[in-house]
């Protein structure tokens, strides 16, 4: 009798599981929907602030503009008065006047003053957004509290010399950035990072919730929590490196490809290795999963988008591909500042430049190593006269016992009147070094894009850089018919005649060794230079403008539809 009614009581409870899996999803978003309502209640009295604040200094500043008189028509205000031609759009035929999109834009930055090139993109990307959509509010949701407006605006003109116009640009200062700081999660360090990246984001969202939410630091998770509360908000990612890689995956196994490479690699063995194995997995999904939901992706790199691909790809629902919008280098600045010429290659020197962080994955150890088999083996000239300089900041004391073993292994290896240390190095010292040096060097696996290296191109050198990553299949590449020599191979085209060669790739001690040789014994390396650096112009902020308008511009179009789609329900 018992056993009737537990299977009678058993048969409506399975019939609830179809219901339970249909209201879960609906239950799920509607919980979303009203937190992200409550967000914008709470948000509301701001964001008139703001609109008020802008249209305020504009006046101001228009009205500063008048009183100057014509003074002003040669300094930087006259950018605001012309749109360049390099930001022009697709659609109309780019005059300011049709630009009339005036909502607010959230890029969500938490280290914008930090002065490193993730910051030279988000500068570049808020200028080529104010000239293409000039009535546009850019808001940065930001943890420095330690400036200003003026302070941060000031530091961007002077780091990177991109002139920003100051009353449709604002900060909002967030209270949790220390939740994403590694120091915070010194276990379960990429969870425990993507978990902080929710709190500030849910911190940035009760500051202000904009019409467009744009991450540009890599933090997928905001973009996840931004579709989950505001799901008709359109979304845009400009992704510098995957927060986890299949690479960094095939790392763990010793057997594989690339068990060699990497700074874990090898570690996936015994039950310690397996279970970091597994967490690797399982992040990988739930990243996939809250970074494909981002309407618009931008990468920087060949390298990056196609790990992204991999990952968000089969998971997203926005039918527009993945890009690659190549981030802005001071390529200008460098051919202004370093001449190649006839004369200047008089000037130039046997020197190998390393310009990189002393950090674990530069694989400084590697091009030492390399550099020692170099001048011991080689027979040519050039090894009698060559000099390795690394040139790099330090931030901390792991840098500087870093640092310290490097200087150990230069006395091991025998090269110590060979190598030089140039610790945090000013930029006009960087600058001299890089008219000084013949050859440019580059020796980590798997580098996400390589701004080093086109800045190598740009001043004239010669790189020689590892055959992996965004410097292999982006920087040094073929150029007008003339290929990139590649060290591990034999033979490549014209026997690596001058008038073909742009670079050199390699991976192992040997390669760069023979890569170091054939970079310093080129018969005409003039005609090297000037392609290298007509091959840096790829890489211009005025190419980054164009291909960061042309992704933008579908965002801006689900913005306005969501407007029209409201008015016409209202």
């Amino acid at each position: 009798m018992l056993s009737s009614i537990s299977s009678l009581a058993v048969v409506p409870a399975l019939c609830l599981i179809p219901i339970l899996a249909l209201a879960g999803p609906l239950l799920f978003r509607a919980v979303g929907a009203l937190l992200g309502l409550y967000l914008r209640k709470k948000t509301d009295g701001r964001l008139s602030h703001i609109l008020e604040l802008t249209e305020q200094d504009e006046k101001k500043w228009r009205e500063g503009r008048r009183s100057s008189g014509s003074s002003s028509s040669s300094g930087k205000d006259e950018e605001w008065e012309e749109v360049d031609t390099y930001t022009v759009g697709t659609s109309g035929n780019g005059g300011k006047g049709e630009a009339d999109w005036d909502g607010v834009v959230g890029f969500f930055h938490p280290f914008c003053n930090a002065g490193g090139g993730g910051e030279r993109v988000l500068w570049a990307a808020i200028r080529a957004t104010q000239q293409r959509w000039p009535k546009a509010k850019c808001i940065v949701y930001t943890g420095d509290h330690d400036v200003n407006k003026d302070a941060i605006l000031s530091r961007v003109e002077n780091r990177f010399n991109i002139h920003l116009h100051p009353p449709t640009v604002n900060f909002l200062y967030l209270t949790t950035r220390h939740w994403v700081l590694a120091s915070t999660w010194p276990r379960f360090t990429l969870a425990g990072q993507s978990f902080g990246s929710l709190i500030v984001a849910w911190d940035a969202f009760s500051l202000l919730v904009p019409d467009i939410f744009v991450d540009t630091m890599g933090y997928a998770f905001a973009l996840g929590l931004s579709k989950f509360l505001f799901p008709e908000i359109p979304t845009a990612a400009y992704v510098h490196y995957p927060t986890i890689s299949t690479d960094m995956l095939e790392s763990l196994d010793p057997t594989s490809t690339v068990g060699s490479q990497g700074v874990h690699a090898g570690q996936g063995t015994g039950t310690r290795g397996k279970a970091k194995k597994l967490y690797w997995k399982l992040f990988a999904k739930v990243y996939s999963h809250v970074g494909a939901s981002a309407d618009v992706v931008m990468t920087n790199s060949t390298w990056t988008m196609g790990h992204i691909q991999k990952l968000w790809g089969p998971l997203r629902r926005s039918n527009r591909p993945i890009a690659v919008v190549y981030p802005p280098v001071a390529v200008s600045e460098l051919e202004q500042e370093v001449e190649v010429s006839p004369e200047s290659e008089k000037k130039r020197e046997k020197v190998l430049l390393y310009i990189a962080q002393f950090r674990p994955e530069k694989n400084h150890q590697l091009i030492l190593q390399a550099f020692a088999e170099f001048v011991k083996t080689s027979k040519s000239p050039a090894a009698k006269e060559a000099k390795l300089v690394l040139v790099g900041s330090v931030r901390d004391d792991h840098d500087s016992k870093r640092v310290y073993q490097l200087r150990l292994l230069v006395n091991e290896l025998h090269i110590k009147a060979r190598v030089e240390f140039h610790l945090d190095a000013s930029w006009p010292e960087i600058l001299e070094w890089l008219r000084r040096a013949s050859v440019g060097v580059n020796g980590m696996w798997n580098e996400h894009f390589g701004i080093g290296v086109v800045e190598y191109q740009a001043a004239g050198l010669v790189s020689v850089v590892h055959d992996s990553g965004g410097p292999k299949m982006d920087i040094v590449v073929d150029v007008e018919g003339g290929f990139t020599g590649e060290c591990n191979r034999a033979t490549h085209g014209k026997s690596g005649a001058d008038d073909v060669v742009t670079g050199f790739h390699a991976t192992t001690p040997s390669e760069f060794a023979e890569g170091f040789e054939k970079a310093l014994s080129l018969e005409n390396p003039l005609e090297v230079r000037l392609r290298a650096r007509e091959s840096a112009k790829r890489f211009t902020e005025e190419e980054f403008a164009r291909r960061w308008v042309r992704e933008m511009e579908p965002v801006i179009g689900l913005n306005e539809l969501k407007v029209t789609t409201e008015k016409r329900r209202v």
